[in-house]
């Protein structure tokens, strides 16, 4: 029998005996005890974690039972996890950021090198770009956990208007634009709102909710309009370029032949603070008709920024 076969079996006898000594393995697969010991060092450096209990009636511990029984990955799928861990290469903060890296070495390690040469290049010649961002977001794992176990959290947030406690049942993360966002049910204002996870200060207590709540991808399908407005907006060739490329408005942009185009579509009322900063960037290139409140609002932010301006002189 191969070693890696031999291997492939005593792996799979330890984790699920989970605590076992020397003698046993010797006697269930009939070989010496020093050859037992060389394996187990093996078993070791491959990353499963064994802990040694010393003593007359010492023996073996596999410290976790979570273990994957190994799987076999072709040549090509192997590849493809790279592919896929590509992209997460400009994010500084991941839930699970050291699982990534060692299931990474461990994966590379089994290559032949060719495979090895193959997913060198991927990470010379391909890159799912974000902003490099240089804010950490030290409880992203801690959310995440506390979302998927239905806990309430009491957490510290840093807001625009200063610090704050507050009592929230988060429902999941999401990345985008090199940050981490939170959507929490907050028990105060009794609704859903947004979190940046790295405005999290702390995490004062967590408490297990006795009622279930949905989680992030049944949010994500239940966007529902509470306080529709009509959005009507006219672009230019640039306005309808930029407009484009921000997702918040795919599909809501029509482009007419002279490549010119406009916006017609409802909208909830809530939205409007978020869209103002982004018609405010597309200046000439975006004439708003409906609804007035945006028009009111870029008012006032162009008033602010030209007063500022004005007092210098």
């Amino acid at each position: 029998m191969s070693k890696a076969k031999r291997l492939l079996d005593i792996l799979i006898f330890v984790t699920a005996k989970k605590k076992f000594t020397a003698q046993e393995i010797a006697d269930e697969f009939h070989i010496s005890i020093r050859t037992v010991h060389r394996y187990i060092l093996d078993l070791c450096d491959m990353g499963l974690p064994i802990y040694a209990e010393q003593g007359r009636n010492g023996g073996y511990t596999v410290l976790t039972s979570r273990l994957l029984p190994p799987i076999l990955f072709t040549e090509e799928e192997a590849v493809s996890i790279f592919f896929a861990f590509q992209s997460l290469n400009y994010y500084r903060s991941l839930p699970f950021d050291a699982e990534i890296t060692s299931v990474a070495h461990k994966l590379y390690s089994s290559l032949q090198s060719e495979a090895k040469i193959k997913v060198d290049k991927i990470h010379s010649y391909i890159a799912f770009w974000n902003p490099k961002r240089t804010i950490d977001a030290p409880f992203l794992k801690d959310v995440l956990e506390h979302s998927i176990e239905n806990r309430n959290l009491h957490i510290q947030y840093e807001s625009k208007s200063g610090m704050r406690k507050k009592h929230i049942r988060p429902i999941g993360v999401y990345a985008h634009d090199g940050l981490w966002y939170l959507p929490a049910y907050d028990y105060h204002k009794k609704k859903i709102l947004m979190y940046r996870v790295d405005r999290i200060l702390s995490i004062l207590s967590t408490e297990k909710s006795e009622d279930e709540f949905m989680n992030l991808k049944e949010w994500f399908n239940s966007h529902e309009v509470k306080k529709p407005i009509r959005l009507h907006i006219r672009l230019t060739t640039e306005g309808v370029r930029q407009c484009k490329s921000v997702p918040y408005f795919d599909g809501f942009v029509v482009t007419q032949e002279d490549g010119t185009g406009y916006i017609d579509t409802i909208i909830d009322k809530g939205e409007l603070s978020f869209i103002t900063s982004l018609f405010l960037r597309l200046g000439s290139h975006a004439r708003i008709l409906e609804p007035k409140e945006l028009i009111v609002g870029l008012r006032k932010q162009a008033e602010e920024i030209l007063t500022m301006y004005q007092d210098e002189n």
